[in-house]
């Protein structure tokens, strides 16, 4: 039983959220998530890796009673390990997003996550901007779109990720592709209908939690679903982007100073 006052369920994006810059968490990080599991209040590891990445995720948030990876398209119960939710992308819907993107903002240097077992490779364009260690197949365009994808990462020559975010909510409607970004150089093209809301909102039905009752934490765009989803709070961490502080109940302290742990710390203290 989850005392009163307290959510009854916790969601936290990873990456510039819980993870810090250096790419680890801290040993105090997990030892807050570990009182907050035990004090009856499920946690959820909210994030726009793919199940490619499924043990680096499990790792970086031991306490997850789920994991809600791919934007929100795949959704794995910790229990038992089995998933929820796995949603795919038509190639042929891809390919029609990507051409309609390159008509208004020229070439774009593509990667898509195709399969979902641990490390597999990208497929695609090579890209020097890239951040994290990764195999990359190089393949066209054309063998990209061929079968369906989980998701979809596109880098624009000509415009910054926000501008070509923005370009993206424009002209491709939710009924054909989400389109949202994470913090890196890429727009991530992901199936119809799918986001950390719709996915938390799987979490939520499977335990019987109402959304009233969820706190969330987040630093990027593509944690603006689950900020609109969440009723019990919704807090950015320092270092998050601005128009997720603009829509965040609360802003703590940034990802590289523990921001998650130490709201949660009070938070069990109260």
């Amino acid at each position: 039983m989850v005392k009163p006052g307290l959510p009854k369920l916790i969601a936290t994006d990873l990456d510039g959220t819980l993870v810090r810059s250096d790419d680890t968490v801290s040993d105090y990080t997990h030892e807050v998530l570990g009182r907050v599991r035990a004090a009856g209040i499920r946690v959820v590891g909210a994030t726009g890796r793919g199940p490619r990445l499924t043990t680096l995720t499990r790792n970086d948030i031991r306490d997850a009673d789920f994991l809600v990876m791919a934007q929100g398209g795949w959704v794995l119960d910790q229990a038992d390990s089995t998933y929820l939710l796995q949603s795919r992308l038509p190639g042929s819907t891809l390919e029609r997003v990507l051409t309609e993107l390159e008509a208004e903002v020229g070439e774009l240097s593509v990667m898509v996550e195709a399969l979902e077992h641990d490390d597999s490779p990208l497929w695609g364009d090579y890209d020097p901007t890239w951040r994290y260690p990764v195999v990359l197949e190089r393949r066209s365009r054309a063998e990209c779109c061929t079968t369906d994808v989980i998701k979809a990462f596109a880098r624009s020559f000509a415009y910054d990720v926000d501008e070509l975010l923005a370009v993206a909510r424009r002209i491709v409607p939710p009924e054909v592709a989400s389109v949202t970004q994470a913090g890196l150089d890429y727009v991530e093209i992901c199936p119809a209908n799918v986001d950390k809301g719709t996915g938390l909102g799987v979490v939520a039905q499977a335990v019987g939690v109402d959304p009233a009752d969820v706190l969330v934490f987040g630093d990027m765009p593509n944690d603006l679903p689950m900020f609109a989803w969440a009723g019990w709070g919704r807090v950015a961490v320092g270092n998050a982007h601005a128009e997720l502080r603009a829509v965040a109940d609360e802003v703590t302290l940034t990802n590289d100073e523990d921001g998650v742990a130490i709201y949660l710390d009070r938070l069990l203290s109260r």
